[in-house]
């Protein structure tokens, strides 16, 4: 399948009836040029379909919709020795199952191979926004790794660039409970690769809970993050009760500020200093001090 063929969208892939296989021996019906009404119990799942979780919720209200209205889009399917395969609609044909309906208008088209049809599915979910951003992470690690496809060739087939794949790919390496997270949407992608900055385990993980616990948008925790990463280098404090007491202070107003602090003891008295790394996350600081006090 060629890349400038899935850089159109799944439409440009769509064939009229004429131009497909033999039916299998249900016969569907033809309701319009190139949709086909298909009994819903002669359609199984793509097993490499790139969403993994489905609202149940939005999919009763789904099924709702459908049972008043109808199809509005037909799904998209493949001709298979057993009937037919999901390429994309897996939601409207789950939604049709649980409203009752016997039959689902579809697309029927030609795929090659395994590869060409997970590629179209993972374009058609990416422009309907119907993936989460790990979901998303998945499906191009499917692509990399199951049907060998590089960076390159996964941005060009699903119309994004390059460097949005290999972020996107990085989220992966991200632990199991901040992955869960993610997937859940208790944090966005923008915390997920401030949080990869980071870098260590343990460090990603007091990151994530800062920022559920603060609930920090992307660029205060960016902010948390540049300050916890910030190297001690050049500034080894002197190990004396004063010296682990101020630095014990300094990670309590770490803590609650989000951003690095440094406290300059004196004879009598000293002084505070603490870092900002742009207007807005000065002006973050400045409301947090204002709530505070």
């Amino acid at each position: 399948m060629s890349v400038n063929r899935l850089g159109k969208g799944l439409e440009a892939l769509i064939r009229p009836k004429k131009d497909q296989k033999k039916k299998p021996s249900k016969k569907p019906v033809t309701v319009k040029p190139g949709i086909t009404e298909i009994p819903l119990k002669d359609i199984r799942p793509n097993p490499n379909q790139p969403r993994r979780d489905f609202d149940k919720s939005a999919l009763d209200e789904l099924a709702a919709s459908i049972k008043e209205k109808g199809v509005v889009t037909p799904v998209t399917v493949r001709e298979v020795d057993s009937g037919y395969e999901l390429v994309a609609g897996e939601r409207r044909w789950r939604a049709s199952k649980k409203s009752r309906k016997k039959t689902i208008p579809a697309y029927v088209i030609t795929v090659k191979d395994d590869a060409e049809m997970m590629e179209m599915a993972l374009i058609e979910n990416i422009q309907r926004e119907d993936l989460n951003p790990l979901e998303e992470s998945e499906a191009y690690a499917v692509l990399n790794s199951k049907f060998d496809m590089s960076h390159e060739a996964i941005a060009k087939a699903v119309g994004k660039k390059r460097v949005t794949v290999s972020n996107s790919l990085r989220l992966l390496k991200l632990p199991s409970d901040i992955r869960k997270s993610l997937r859940k949407g208790h944090i966005s992608a923008g915390h997920a690769r401030a949080i990869l900055q980071a870098k260590t385990g343990p460090a990603m993980d007091k990151t994530w809970k800062y920022i559920l616990n603060k609930d920090l948008s992307v660029r205060a925790a960016e902010a948390w993050v540049k300050a916890f990463n910030q190297p001690l280098k050049n500034k080894k404090l002197k190990v004396t009760p004063v010296s682990h007491q101020v630095a014990a202070l300094e990670n309590q107003l770490i803590e609650v500020l989000g951003t690095k602090v440094k406290l300059k003891p004196g004879v009598k008295g000293g002084s505070i200093e603490i870092s900002y790394f742009s207007d807005d996350d000065l002006e973050r600081i400045i409301d947090l001090i204002n709530s505070i006090s």
